[in-house]
């Protein structure tokens, strides 16, 4: 009975559980056009706030060039979508058009970021582990408000059905007018139009979902910048110094690959609080104006450890080897240990191992481990490596999980909590800039004894080998300046404290006579300039690898270096 009382009902019978049957079928442009009205509007929440913050759009000519430049946006969006119009992707394409808007538009919103290739790459490069940090109940309701509520409405509507012949002119036509209406609206507002993408060059990565969109097509035809030519040998002549003919002592380095770190916080270099006791009283080098090669670490990794620099990096027609695979040539032991997310294609021809899936108690939770775990087993990881390269020499990278965000609060262990209150919440803008700090400097001080602990590892080795250490971060941090958390803002655009990196150096009494070098010599020239430009040939310098890739002015330990 209540069955039949249930089928009889206005509500069975509404349009949520039958397709209706009364209304008229739509025409399909019509729906792109409805669903292009909600990206641009809706979808767009990021590109209109940003724009409402600029002072020169604070007045009634400001008021009319947003409208038109609403309408560019529909127009874009309405012409892209077109591309999608045909019977049986039609509503597949525009709802994963939505889902794309409400993703992109939540992260741009959340933490400030803009959606570039360079923040494409970081994104199909995520580490499964990592994406569990990025998910929070606010993502999960713009999903919904965004995306799955005008999905359902997409999904319920009857579209009509049109020939092929019949969608065909009709999606060009539609395409045509759509961008016809963009150029003209452009057009009647070039002046301010033109000034503001030139002042304001971040605008452009903000335009949802076309972002997205523009930047998966550039990977998807650039495939050099995305791994996928064979490399080509690094240079023929790489080849060990003079050096190693006389040697009593193999040299040992460690080159830690630091993540998401940002000079300002280092308290060696000037700042307030005390976040690196540990290094403070160690005989190191810290480099106070140092410069990253990116914003992130797919686009710092590969580019420091290539001989290139950055500019001809990112203008590059081709893949080339690396530092690692110069030094594996010259002969060297080489090993990579990684506790974070991989090394974006820099160790794929060298031994390798990762530590952040073990299961240490203490050391391990989650489905990640704090640095410590690096140096747990490591003689025993060097003692498995080639025996006539060892004798020569080792160099292991060591790249950290560090201060990976959002999640800071997890980057260091209880013991290690001097700053507090700390976030928490991987949500940031759900906590205080001071909470947020708090727990980035935590991650920060634990990266101080990691690194303490790294060069009290070296120490105890000094009779078999000539050990240092050299840690360099791949890329800065955002913690809420300006509205912008995280990394990954385009270059050109990016804030100082994503691109000032900390670059230590520690040498050990044999090291320094081996290489004829002074630490107090490198000590007097910590203010200069340098970069990741300068990370392949200073390595080079430091372990006496020769080739004609190496550039003496670009060697930080060249100056220091007497005969």
């Amino acid at each position: 009975m209540s069955l039949k009382l249930f089928r009889i009902t206005e509500f069975a019978q509404s349009s949520f559980f039958f397709r209706p049957t009364a209304h008229k079928a739509v025409h399909p442009l019509l729906t792109v056009a409805l669903v292009s009205l909600w990206i641009a509007s809706i979808g767009n929440l990021p590109l209109w706030l940003a724009l409402s913050r600029l002072p020169e759009l604070d007045n009634q000519r400001g008021l009319w060039f947003s409208l038109a430049f609403a309408a560019m946006v529909f127009a874009c969006t309405f012409s892209v979508l077109t591309l999608a119009c045909w019977r049986w992707t039609l509503k597949p394409a525009l709802t994963l058009g939505l889902l794309t808007t409400a993703v992109g538009g939540y992260f741009m919103l959340s933490y400030g970021i803009v959606i570039d290739p360079t923040m494409m790459v970081n994104v199909l490069q995520t580490h499964p582990q990592e994406v569990k940090d990025l998910i929070t109940w606010q993502l999960v309701v713009a999903v919904l408000v965004v995306a799955v509520v005008p999905a359902i409405w997409l999904w319920k509507v009857r579209v009509r059905h049109l020939g092929v012949a019949r969608s065909l002119l009709g999606n060009l036509g539609a395409a045509s007018g759509g961008v016809t209406l963009t150029l003209l609206v452009a057009l009647l507002v070039f002046q301010d139009f033109s000034s503001l993408m030139r002042n304001h060059t971040q605008l452009r990565y903000l335009i949802n979902p076309l972002n997205s969109f523009y930047a998966a097509t550039y990977l998807a035809f650039k495939p050099v910048e995305r791994g996928a030519t064979p490399p080509q040998p690094i240079a023929a002549d790489v080849k060990l110094g003079a050096s190693y003919a006389r040697q009593g002592q193999p040299p040992l380095l460690i080159l830690v690959l630091g993540e998401t770190a940002r000079s300002a916080n280092f308290s060696i270099n000037g700042y307030a609080r005390a976040t690196t006791p540990g290094l403070a009283g160690e005989a190191i080098t810290s480099h106070r104006n140092a410069w990253s090669c990116g914003t992130s670490t797919a686009a710092s990794v590969p580019c420091m450890f290539s001989p290139l620099g950055r500019e001809a990096f990112e203008q590059r027609s081709f893949n080339q080897e690396n530092l690692l695979d110069a030094l594996q040539q010259a002969g060297l032991a080489v090993l990579w240990v990684d506790n974070q997310s991989g090394c974006k294609g820099t160790c794929d021809r060298i031994p390798s191992v990762i530590t952040s899936s073990q299961r240490v108690s203490g050391l391990c939770q989650g489905g990640e481990c704090y640095d410590e775990i690096m140096l747990q087993d490591l003689e025993q990881r060097i003692e498995a490596l080639s025996a006539e390269r060892r004798a020569r020499g080792v160099v292991i990278v060591m790249h950290q999980m560090g201060s990976h965000g959002p999640a800071y609060s997890k980057r260091s262990p209880p013991g290690f909590k001097r700053f507090l209150p700390e976030c928490t919440d991987k949500a940031l803008q759900q906590c205080s800039q001071a909470q947020i700090i708090n727990a980035y400097d935590n991650s920060i001080a634990y990266t101080d004894f990691f690194l303490t602990s790294v060069i009290k590892w070296l120490k105890e080795r000094h009779k078999s080998h000539a050990t240092a250490m050299m840690y360099v971060s791949d890329h800065g941090e955002s913690l809420g300046e300006n509205n912008l958390y995280l990394h990954g803002m385009p270059y050109a655009i990016a804030p100082d404290v994503q691109k000032r990196v900390p670059w230590i150096n520690w040498l050990s009494p044999e090291i320094e006579t081996r290489r004829s070098l002074s630490t107090e010599c490198l000590k007097s020239r910590t203010d200069e300039a340098i970069s990741h430009d300068h990370y392949f040939h200073s390595v080079l310098g430091l372990l006496d690898v020769h080739t004609t890739l190496y550039r003496p002015e670009l060697d930080i330990f060249a100056p220091c270096r007497h005969p």
